[in-house]
């Protein structure tokens, strides 16, 4: 931590420095300069208050501390219950601090489209990708965020061929975009009579939905629309009219399709907005060119040679092959209990980050 600190001290140093500069009256009357420092500022604000919070709980601890030999027993065993609190918080501001080290990406405050599609493995793929959009939907409502189906194409067994969903929260997909890449299931499929573990898997691609803090262009004469009738559920309404939309983007030869809506002008809207996030995804690959091949597994593509993580339910493991990381709470992470693994995934991506730096 001591290395991290100079370079968080360095920042708060920073941010002092800031607010000098805005004191004196040649700042203020520069107005492109003044107007300069104050977003430096405001984007210090969080690191330099996390500092002062740091420093606070040290000196708590440190106070804490002088009643563990002073041979009171009662004054000691309270202190001995303060220190363990407050080193819990220390623990996690330092964290906090890691962590804001890193310049944040405009999208990572955004709401997430997971994209989740069956791969290898037939009915059972089609299941478990339904049991992993299940586990995304209860990961998001504990968090109080809302979902929102773009476009599903689900199997008569309850699974889904393909579903793609707007997880509606700020910072969903900070949280979540850890989550691209192929995962695995070892499991006996419900449909197999002899009771032999079978391997499947299940693809998952994370983008975030793109607002108006994030730019991204698109000429209209690189794009193909083509409307036809949606297929499967909707009933007639849908079956009647060609409301469902296919966008490609000549280009880059991304095709995004939308039927979910009974309007084709939402349909299109949605289809749009897929695009776009696509797009951004597949600039932000090629800017990440130089980096270590561990940061870039950390934040996947999807892409079908990405094994990122197995699900073993004869022995109720989970087992994240980026970080080594193992589980047996199988049961309560389908159940949407993920907030540890994404923990350690980030605490990971930012350790690289600064390696790199």
């Amino acid at each position: 931590m001591d290395h991290y600190m100079q370079r968080v001290e360095a920042l708060v140093k920073r941010f002092q420095d800031i607010n000098s500069e805005l004191a004196n009256p040649e700042t203020i009357s520069d107005m492109e300069k003044y107007t300069s420092l104050l977003k430096e500022r405001s984007s210090l604000e969080e690191i330099e208050e996390a500092y002062n919070e740091y420093n606070d709980v040290l000196s708590e601890i440190m106070e804490w501390e002088q009643y563990i030999s002073s041979g009171d027993e009662e004054m000691s065993e309270m202190a001995s219950s303060e220190l363990d609190t407050l080193t819990g918080k220390r623990e996690r501001i330092e964290k906090q601090l890691i962590f804001l080290l890193i310049p944040s990406d405009p999208a990572d405050k955004n709401n997430a489209i997971i994209e989740i599609r069956a791969g290898t493995g037939g009915d059972e793929a089609a299941l478990f990708a339904g049991d992993l959009f299940r586990m995304y939907m209860r990961f998001s409502d504990a968090k109080n965020w809302k979902a929102e189906i773009l476009e599903e194409n689900e199997t008569d067994l309850g699974g889904f061929k393909e579903v793609i969903v707007k997880i509606k929260g700020r910072g969903a997909y900070g949280r979540l975009k850890y989550e691209s890449g192929v995962h695995r299931v070892q499991r006996v499929p419900s449909t197999e009579a002899g009771g032999r573990i079978h391997t499947s898997s299940a693809t998952v691609v994370v983008l975030p939905e793109i607002t108006d803090n994030i730019e991204v262009n698109v000429d209209p004469e690189d794009l193909r629309i083509d409307v036809y009738r949606a297929s499967g559920a909707g009933g007639q309404h849908v079956n009647r009219t060609e409301s469902a939309v296919r966008i490609t983007h000549l280009p880059t030869g991304i095709v995004v399709t939308c039927q979910n809506d009974r309007s084709q002008h939402q349909n299109k809207a949605q289809a749009m907005a897929v695009l776009k996030s696509k797009l951004y995804e597949a600039e932000r690959m090629k800017r990440q060119g130089s980096l270590s091949q561990k940061r870039k597994n950390l934040i996947g593509t999807g892409d079908r040679s990405e094994k990122i993580r197995t699900y073993n339910f004869p022995q109720s493991r989970v087992t994240d092959h980026r970080i080594g990381y193992t589980s047996y709470r199988l049961n309560e992470m389908m159940n949407g209990a993920i907030d540890e693994l994404l923990d350690v995934l980030r605490e990971e991506y930012i350790r690289e980050s600064l390696k790199e730096e």
